[in-house]
C-alpha cells in the first residue's frame, strides 16, 4: 500500500494530473527546395499547414520532419531537388502518409541552351532557370492551401532566374536583364510562443547585376555570379538561386513540426525524437526539429 506522499510523487512523476487532450493545434512545415546548380532558379518554400486535429489518448502518433532539398549538381542538367515532406499524426514510424502531410518545396530549374528548365512543382514551386536566347521557362506550381508558384526565368545574357514561391506569396519573374527578385514570402505563426515566419522562397540569382533577397521565412538570398545562400534550418526556407556557371547549388532548409494545447490538460505520457517541450502562455508546446513521436 502506497503512502499518501508516495502516491502524490507517482502522480507527479507520471504526469497523471488532469486528463489527456482531445484536440491539438498544429503547424507542419516541410523542407524547402534546393537551388539549381547552374545559372538557375531558387528553391521553393516547404509546404505549410496549420490548424486543429483530434488526437487519441494512449496511441503513439509519429512525426516526420522533412529534410531540405539538395542543391543541383554543377553538371548539366542541374535542377535542384525537392525538399522532404513533413508528416504529423502518422500511425507508424517513418510513414510518408498521415492525417497531415506538408509537401516539400520544389527545386529550382537549371540553365538550358535552347530553353530554360522549368522549376519543380512542390508545396511551393521552385523558380525557373535561364537560357541565352531561347524559350522562357516556367516556375513550378505550388499546392493550394500549402504554398504558391515559383517565378519564371529570363531569356537574356544576364541569366536572371526566377525566385522560389513561398507559403504566403508567389515567387517572382525578373523584370529585366540582370535583375533578379526577392523570394516569395512565408507565413508568420505564434504557435511556439514567439511570432516566427516560415516557408519563404529563395531569392533569384543572376550572373551579373542584382540578385534577389531571400523571402521572409528562411528563404536564402540569390547570388551574383556564384552559389546562393542555403535556406534556414527548421523554417522550410527555399535555397537562393545560383548566379554562377556550373558551380553547384545551395540546399533548402529543413522543416519543423509544432503542436500545442491548453496546459489545463496533462503533459504527454511519452515522446521520442527529443522535442523541445515548454509550458508558456497557458499552453503545453511540443516542437520537433527532427523526426519522433508523441503519446498522450
Amino acid at each position: 500500500m502506497w503512502t499518501l506522499s508516495q502516491a502524490s510523487q507517482a502522480i507527479k512523476d507520471n504526469n497523471w494530473t488532469g486528463t489527456a487532450p482531445q484536440n491539438v493545434e498544429y503547424l507542419v512545415v516541410a523542407g524547402g527546395g534546393g537551388a539549381s546548380g547552374d545559372l538557375g532558379g531558387a528553391g521553393g518554400g516547404g509546404g505549410l499547414l496549420a490548424g486543429f486535429s483530434g488526437v487519441t489518448a494512449g496511441t503513439q502518433l509519429w512525426v516526420t520532419v522533412g529534410a531540405g532539398g539538395a542543391g543541383g549538381p554543377a553538371a548539366r542538367p542541374s535542377d535542384g531537388s525537392n525538399g522532404g515532406n513533413s508528416v504529423l499524426l502518422a500511425t507508424s514510424s517513418g510513414a510518408t502518409t498521415g492525417n497531415i502531410v506538408a509537401t516539400g518545396g520544389g527545386g529550382g530549374g537549371g540553365y538550358g541552351v535552347a530553353a530554360g528548365r522549368n522549376g519543380l512543382n512542390g508545396g511551393s514551386g521552385g523558380g525557373a532557370g535561364t537560357t541565352d536566347t531561347g524559350s522562357l521557362a516556367s516556375g513550378g506550381s505550388g499546392i493550394s492551401g500549402q504554398g504558391n508558384a515559383g517565378g519564371n526565368g529570363k531569356a537574356s545574357n544576364g541569366y536572371a532566374s526566377g525566385s522560389g514561391g513561398g507559403a504566403g506569396t508567389v515567387g517572382f519573374t525578373p523584370p529585366a536583364n540582370q535583375i533578379a527578385l526577392v523570394g516569395g514570402a512565408g507565413i508568420a505563426s505564434s504557435i511556439s510562443g514567439t511570432v516566427t515566419t516560415y516557408a519563404g522562397g529563395g531569392g533569384g540569382g543572376t550572373n551579373t547585376g542584382t540578385a534577389g533577397a531571400g523571402g521572409a521565412g528562411g528563404g536564402g538570398a540569390g547570388s551574383v555570379g556564384g552559389v546562393g545562400t542555403a535556406g534556414t534550418a527548421n523554417t522550410g526556407g527555399g535555397a537562393g538561386g545560383t548566379g554562377g556557371n556550373q558551380t553547384g547549388g545551395a540546399s533548402g532548409g529543413s522543416g519543423i513540426v509544432i503542436i500545442r494545447y491548453p496546459s489545463t490538460y496533462r503533459l504527454a505520457t511519452s515522446t521520442t525524437g527529443s522535442p523541445t517541450v515548454t509550458t508558456s502562455g497557458g499552453f503545453n508546446i511540443y516542437k520537433w526539429t527532427s523526426s519522433g513521436s508523441i503519446t498522450f
